[in-house]
């Protein structure tokens, strides 16, 4: 079918990509399953071939793309079959990078930035805390101000690459009224005071998952990002990319997982036919694919108004709410589809079906896109 937002160059684009990701990425993935990690060196390849300047300024290495390249980058790690790696590439630069090129001072984007783009360095964002996931406002850190720095004290939780990563970008409190007293901060994970455990998952195993905690950080006042008590503002600005980014991926793994499983009902067979010739089983592929497609569309609709600058907050919502509902579904389809086999570790379908669990969960959950939906369209 004709595309109405790619072109050639973005074809180009996707093909270049995807054969680096099947010879540099695909091939380490189950080594950083095991590991929990993905490897500094990833993040150094990915930035050298350019990936981490798409939409980020030329003074800094970066080169001027609309944000379909963003999507492709997006569909195609969501489609190497392990969300942890996806996750973890994509947090640094469309998570943490993105309020730095936002919203963030020469001195930081000269000496965090740029580094950042060629791969040299590895970001991270940190807003949730152990009492303060999709309530922003509830965050309990603190960053008291001393003539020319901050003294950071707190915890963040369930931060991707918190633990490998060489700097934070992080929402603090600087005072004590609710949403309007939040600052973003850059923390330089080699501070002294600054400390990260590693969490164990259910799913996504190849990415970094860390707890942080601030002992009497002493931090810099130019690692202020923007202006001070504008923070929540900042978060609500950047709120929309990071749906946008999960939603793409969520559909982008439903098309990788119903593939896989399509797949796997043409070679299987059960009295003497293929599975795909199961009237019951062809109708559910057709359900799902329609879904997808349907998605798709809606999802791409929204990333070109984002991308003329419309406000698409909600829009944003809504499709964050079904995309990552539909990989849900999804995936426990298809691991139904192999049977016994889906449950078994060394078949694609059981890691396809932990890694999609977290996306009702991570970026708001489906729970919270409801209640922003609703407040928009019940008066």
């Amino acid at each position: 079918m004709h595309s109405f937002y790619f072109h050639d160059e973005h074809n180009l684009f996707r093909k270049s990509l995807r054969d680096f990701l099947d010879k540099e990425i695909v091939p380490e993935i189950d080594h950083w399953e095991e590991n929990g990690r993905v490897s500094k060196s990833a993040f150094k390849k990915m930035g050298e071939m350019g990936y981490y300047g798409l939409g980020m300024e030329e003074k800094y290495g970066g080169v001027n793309t609309d944000i379909f390249y963003t999507i492709i980058l997006i569909e195609e790690l969501n489609k190497c079959n392990s969300g942890g790696t996806a996750a973890s590439l994509l947090a640094h630069s469309t998570l943490a990078m993105e309020h730095l090129q936002k919203n963030g001072n020469d001195f930081l984007k000269r000496n965090y930035l740029k580094p950042a783009i060629n791969g040299d360095l590895i970001g991270c964002l940190a807003i949730t805390e152990p009492n303060a996931g999709s309530d922003v406002a509830s965050i309990k850190t603190s960053a008291v101000k001393k003539e020319n720095h901050y003294i950071l004290n707190g915890s963040k939780t369930f931060i991707t690459n918190g633990v490998y990563s060489d700097f934070m970008v992080i929402a603090t409190r600087t005072e004590n009224t609710g949403f309007e007293g939040i600052s973003m901060m850059l923390i330089d994970s080699k501070w002294e005071g600054v400390s990260a455990t590693p969490l164990k998952k259910l799913g996504w195993h190849a990415s970094d998952t860390g707890e942080i905690s601030f002992d009497n950080v002493k931090v810099p006042i130019e690692h202020l990002i923007g202006q001070e008590n504008k923070g929540f503002y900042y978060i609500m600005q950047r709120f929309e990319l990071e749906r946008l980014v999960l939603s793409t991926g969520a559909l982008a793994s439903a098309e990788y997982a119903l593939d896989y499983g399509l797949k796997y009902l043409n070679e299987r067979e059960a009295f003497g036919r293929p599975l795909s010739k199961f009237q019951e089983l062809r109708h559910r592929v057709a359900q799902l694919s329609s879904e997808i497609e349907s998605l798709k569309s809606f999802n791409y609709q929204i990333c070109r108004s984002f991308n003329d600058g419309k406000n698409v907050t909600t829009q944003c919502a809504m499709t964050k709410l079904l995309s990552t509902e539909l990989m849900d579904k999804v995936s426990y389809q298809v691991l139904q589809f192999l049977g016994g086999y889906g449950y078994m570790e060394e078949y694609e379908a059981a890691r396809l079906f932990r890694d999609s669990r977290i996306g009702t969960i991570g970026g708001g959950t489906s729970e919270i896109m409801r209640e922003i939906i609703a407040k928009q369209i019940i008066q």
